[in-house]
């Protein structure tokens, strides 16, 4: 059998312990990610959670842990009141810190990319998000202080808004009447940890967790189906609308796509970005990079858990089929993109991305040996015989290092990841993620 090496080509066949150990790894974290991919575990963790509140005799709540230099956090606490007038169920609120470094991937360009994502789609979820910068530490102490003394009364929404734009304004804050704040936070961060989470603007309900403004449309979803609202099918926080691209023609407008083949975001979204490409008429560039961890990339196991139950809910959410899981970490990975650079040789380089997404995270196949990637060379109309010629003598690491550095130039550093120049406008805008596809969209309108 055919084995294809990290750098160049194909090779002869590894020695048969290092490729049982590489299996072995492969399928024991596959099966983790299957579990924890599945409905079944999902509904598991909420009956667990919801036996122990009814073992304390605590009421139903929704926790919200609100950190106030988290620019998501000013966006979802604008659809707080929204939330308590709509569904019939306690809204517990709690104070927290940023998340720790780790927990950011990419701790030198988290910050900036959030504040200038959230400042990206404020307006098409009808909030705001005053200012350019972000406020500095006495400052955000002082909005704690001051928010401290409305976690329990009614009025946190208002206060939190009111507070928030000033403080996002840079405008001077007035001392707090108390210094509760710094003991809120600690409060609130103990709680979040143990409830097992990490990041500041989010929900939990009864064993799950709902991430900031992109995720609350999901978090109703659950309260419609538990009865605390009518299961109308109207939300008070839909995901945005874009404007319908189709038949715009817009091939003066580059959409640079970066999606890597150990993504579930890139696996879920994949179906989206092609039938974006094909009703636009946008050019499109793909620019695949190496998987995150697999370039120093931090993610710890909460983390990754969460990265996984979210993808799969979002695959239900939008009826993508996800969810049998052959994990492609590692060596896997390199023959695939070796193979990869074969297949744009042959013209069929989405094809073959998108025939490796679906082999890999919906359909269970083996791609660690060369029958699974014959697998994936045949859907993607490809002989492997000639995929395989193709292949020999490929540099590909060069031409991945080039797409990551370019996915770092525009500040970002997850997949899947955007940009889009040309048409009408000047410069480039970049995003990062399945969740920000309609703005994507927008923004090719918008140049088109």
């Amino acid at each position: 059998m055919l084995a294809i090496s990290s750098r160049h080509g194909i090779v002869s066949t590894r020695n048969r312990i290092t490729t049982d150990a590489m299996q072995t790894g492969t399928r024991l974290r596959s099966t983790v990610m299957r579990l924890l991919a599945s409905e079944g575990w999902l509904r598991q963790q909420q009956r667990r959670a919801r036996l122990r509140r009814r073992i304390r005799r605590a009421a139903p709540c929704v926790q919200y842990f609100h950190q106030t230099d988290d620019p998501y956090s000013h966006l979802a606490v604008q659809k707080l009141e929204a939330l308590r007038n709509a569904y019939a169920i306690n809204f517990q609120i709690h104070l927290v810190s940023g998340p720790q470094a780790a927990f950011q991937g990419s701790s030198d360009l988290f910050a900036d990319w959030a504040l200038r994502d959230a400042q990206s789609i404020a307006r098409d979820y009808g909030t705001t998000l005053p200012g350019t910068a972000y406020p500095d530490a006495p400052r955000v102490s002082a909005a704690n202080d001051l928010l401290a003394a409305h976690l329990q009364a009614p009025d946190f929404p208002r206060a939190a808004i009111d507070i928030g734009n000033t403080l996002w304004s840079g405008t001077s804050l007035p001392g707090g009447l108390t210094k509760d704040g710094n003991a809120a936070v600690r409060e609130g961060n103990t709680l979040r940890a143990r409830l097992g989470h990490f990041l500041g603007g989010m929900f939990h309900f009864d064993g799950e967790w709902f991430w900031g403004i992109d995720r609350i449309r999901v978090l109703e979803l659950r309260l419609q189906a538990e009865g605390f609202g009518a299961p109308s099918g109207s939300l008070c926080v839909p995901e945005p609308t874009p404007v319908d691209t189709t038949g715009m023609q817009a091939s003066d407008v580059v959409l640079e796509y970066f999606p890597s083949l150990r993504s579930p975001y890139t696996a879920i979204g994949q179906q989206r970005v092609l039938d974006l490409v094909a009703r636009s008429g946008v050019t499109l560039e793909l620019r695949p990079v190496m998987p995150m961890m697999m370039r120093g990339v931090p993610a710890p196991r909460a983390k990754q858990q969460y990265i996984i139950m979210d993808a799969a809910r979002e695959a239900r959410y939008r009826q993508v089929p996800f969810g049998h899981i052959v994990d492609p970490f590692g060596e896997p990975v390199k023959k695939a993109f070796a193979l990869y650079s074969g297949a744009v040789n042959l013209g069929r380089g989405l094809e073959f991305v998108t025939a490796y997404l679906r082999a890999a995270w919906t359909d269970g196949v083996d791609i660690t040996t060369d029958k699974g990637l014959q697998t994936v060379a045949s859907n993607a109309g490809l002989d492997w015989t000639a995929l395989a010629s193709a292949s020999r003598n490929a540099d590909w690491e060069t031409a991945l290092d080039a797409n990551l550095q370019a996915m770092l130039a525009a500040r970002l550093w997850g997949v899947p990841s955007f940009r889009v120049s040309g048409g009408r406008a000047v410069g480039a805008f970049a995003c990062w993620g399945q969740d920000r596809i309609w703005r994507v969209e927008n923004e090719i309108a918008r140049r088109a």
